[in-house]
């Protein structure tokens, strides 16, 4: 029995010393391989180093188209962004949160009998009462007449009968003088604002016209006040050059009737603009006949509109600034290009002593990149440099899109791998022996 655990037992540690040899050689081999990559990729850092310290001027021309299109695109997006809130801005102030609501049309019952089923003064009572998103509201009416100017001079009028919440609803600018108030339009004040143009045609300017009498139907009418609108709407609202501002318990002198031709009403939150408009015409359709029309007209449309329409146009000019972005790369390929040509003798070199195809490209294509990178990242910084500092010296708030720079420091990137592919598998596809031989 002795013999044989004798003779067993070789064996047992020689199985155990082979294993124990294999581990080693296979942790060594992870090691050895883990070090021949760590050392490839700072060999690679390290030769791109070395040869922007020997070529300073050429990398840095090189990397100066990337800089001026990484600016370029990160100042287009800038501009557009600025343009497209300012035209947003000057829309709104035509009437911020405002909702207009008008007669379109309809009949009465009774067969080969039309009549106007126009909205009244009620109407815009009701809403206010039962719709707690509208936070001001005027009625509208409209009239036309024929004023003296002096001189012989006579011209037709816009004249029009509405609260003092119109100025709010609006969003008009008083340039002289006062807008009537609720004690005008409760004592029927015969008090009126006219524009701009109307007061300096009459009385020579918005100021000398405060407090002057005009005739209106033979009525005297009293200006106490001149305004404007906040942006020039060339005609396309209700006010003309030639308008007067009367409150509405006057005009219903001249009509005789509590009805109007449009009601304006402004919402306190612009979200909830799609929801207060169809709380609206319900209430009003409800206090009508069933088959008159009512319509509703809000800016959502128009502003929805008019910020496609601007980004649209921003992406154009991204576009275009990209060119630039182009351009760089094709900056970066020549020299690159030139690099692998003075570079041959040590290309070769690396290939005798063990290097890859595979990482020859791979030292190229990633000097491309730095280059290209380096170029986007100043040029990015270069391009928020005059956005921050309006928002720092100014008090203008210039909007930042932090995907322009996400963008810009991207197609750096993608224009290092594009355009640095060429010269990297050029120098991949090299002969070593050849290579040595190159002088």
């Amino acid at each position: 029995m002795t013999p044989t655990a004798t003779t067993n037992q070789p064996s047992s540690v020689t199985r155990a010393a082979i294993s124990s040899r294999a581990m080693s050689r296979a942790a060594f081999q992870r090691t050895l391989d883990s070090a021949k990559r760590t050392i490839l990729l700072r060999e690679i850092a390290m030769l791109a180093i070395d040869s922007f310290r020997l070529n300073k001027v050429r990398f840095a021309l090189t990397a100066l188209g990337m800089v001026i299109g990484s600016a370029s695109l990160i100042l287009v997006a800038t501009i557009g962004l600025t343009g497209r809130n300012y035209a947003l801005k000057l829309l709104e102030n035509i009437g911020p949160n405002m909702v207009e609501v008008e007669y379109s049309g309809g009949s009465s019952a009774s067969v080969g009998e039309y009549r106007n089923d126009l909205l009244t003064i009620d109407d815009m009572r009701a809403v206010d009462t039962q719709v707690p998103a509208v936070a001001a509201s005027s009625p509208m009416l409209e009239m036309h007449d024929r004023i003296s100017f002096g001189g012989g001079v006579a011209k037709d009028v816009l004249v029009l009968g509405v609260s003092p919440e119109y100025r709010t609803v609006r969003h008009l600018i008083v340039t002289a003088g006062r807008f009537f108030d609720e004690t005008d339009e409760a004592t029927h004040t015969k008090a009126a604002v006219v524009t701009m143009p109307f007061a300096t045609q009459m009385f020579g300017s918005p100021e000398a016209a405060i407090n002057k009498t005009f005739l209106l139907r033979g009525m005297p009418i009293t200006i106490v006040g001149t305004f404007r609108e906040s942006v020039e709407t060339f005609g396309f609202s209700e006010v003309a050059d030639q308008t007067i501002l009367i409150p509405y318990s006057v005009a219903r002198y001249f009509t005789g009737t509590d009805k109007v031709k449009q009601i304006f009403f402004s919402i306190r939150d612009k979200n909830d603009i799609p929801f207060a408009t169809n709380d609206i015409l319900r209430i009003i359709r409800s206090r009508h006949q069933s088959n008159s029309v009512y319509t509703a007209n809000t800016l959502v449309a128009i502003l929805r509109v008019a910020g496609q329409i601007a980004d649209g146009l921003t992406v154009m000019l991204l576009l275009l600034a990209t060119v630039t972005l182009a351009v760089g790369g094709v900056g970066i390929m020549n020299i690159m290009l030139a690099n692998v040509r003075s570079r041959i003798r040590e290309i070769g070199i690396r290939k005798a002593l063990g290097a890859t195809a595979r990482e020859i490209k791979l030292q190229f294509l990633l000097e491309a990149i730095f280059i290209s990178l380096a170029g986007g990242i100043v040029g990015a910084l270069l391009g928020m440099a005059p956005p921050l500092a309006a928002r720092f010296f100014t008090a203008y708030k210039v909007p930042i899109s932090p995907w322009s720079v996400v963008i810009a420091l991207a197609t750096s990137v993608l224009v290092g791998v594009i355009f640095g592919t060429l010269p990297a598998t050029r120098a991949a596809q090299l002969d070593p022996v050849e290579s040595l031989k190159y002088e």
